[in-house]
């Protein structure tokens, strides 16, 4: 067992059993020992990365900041050590209906906006950032609607950013704010009538979910974890379901530089603490 990799992963919803028993399996077949834990939550996998745990952790972007920050207060580090080609240079979209005649954000004064879960990076925390930026306050200048699904999964399931989509569509408010790649399945699969909304603003680019290195995890083992993704191919069908599975195309080098954004929406919001304390009030997970 000590010679095995263990990866912490969230269990957003029940295809990730599949997934990681897919991943395991091919790790197993290239000489690596490789296998997984499930967290109900990322706050809790993230603390596990600190007590030796899991050498890995498959963290979404507000985990990776927490990770940052404790690791940094713990005079540690972490590393983002791969991550997919879909999780790069993303964006959210406020969007509202495309009959409303809300043309600018300014326009927004006054009414109610969707948001997704209250830990949701791309469905809550950066568009909230995008909207103060230009000038917009929660609170004093719109009011929020939160649909606060399935708290500690960090928005990965949509559910929350469905519900704010639907909730527009029936009047119930005014925008909704979800993540682009969202708004287009929405549109593809019937969620959201296609010519029904009219996308009102697009935030900053920014990136999603990244492979986090443990401190002290085994360095040999990571950088041959890394190398084998690195190394899987779409066009080995052997492989390519769990490519499809994971959303990707193919796995890239990690990197932090696109985090920016999403950390200046932690600290404005109050999310976390520099040290990586929880600080947001009415989280529950």
């Amino acid at each position: 067992m000590s010679e095995t990799l263990i990866l912490g992963a969230v269990a957003y919803a029940p295809k990730v059993v599949t997934i990681w028993e897919g991943f395991k399996a091919h790790f197993a077949d290239q000489g690596l020992a490789f296998d997984y834990l499930l967290y109900s939550n990322y706050e809790r996998q993230v603390e596990a990365q600190f007590d030796g745990t899991i050498h890995l952790a498959w963290n979404s972007p507000l985990a990776w900041l927490r990770a940052e920050r404790l690791a940094k207060a713990r005079g540690s580090s972490v590393d983002a050590v791969a991550m997919r080609d879909t999780d790069r240079d993303l964006t959210s979209l406020i969007v509202v209906r495309a009959d409303a005649g809300i043309e600018t954000l300014d326009g927004l004064r006054g009414k109610t906006v969707g948001f997704g879960a209250v830990d949701s990076p791309q469905a809550t925390l950066i568009p909230l950032e995008h909207l103060a930026r230009n000038g917009l306050q929660a609170g004093r200048d719109f009011a929020v609607r939160r649909f606060d699904l399935l708290g500690g999964k960090h928005g990965d399931h949509i559910g929350g950013e469905r519900d704010a989509a639907l909730a527009l569509l029936r009047g119930e408010v005014d925008a909704a704010c979800l993540i682009d790649g969202n708004h287009l399945a929405f549109t593809t699969d019937g969620t959201l009538t296609p010519g029904a909304t009219r996308i009102l603003a697009q935030t900053g680019a920014y990136d999603h979910c990244n492979f986090t290195a443990s401190p002290g995890a085994p360095a040999g083992r990571v950088g041959r974890f890394v190398e084998l993704l690195l190394a899987m191919s779409w066009d080995d069908p052997a492989v390519r379901p769990l490519l499809e599975l994971e959303g990707l195309k193919q796995w890239l080098p990690g990197r932090s530089s696109g985090y920016g954004l999403l950390e200046a929406a932690v600290d404005r919001q109050g999310f976390y603490a520099p040290d990586g304390r929880i600080l947001a009030a009415d989280y529950r997970y």
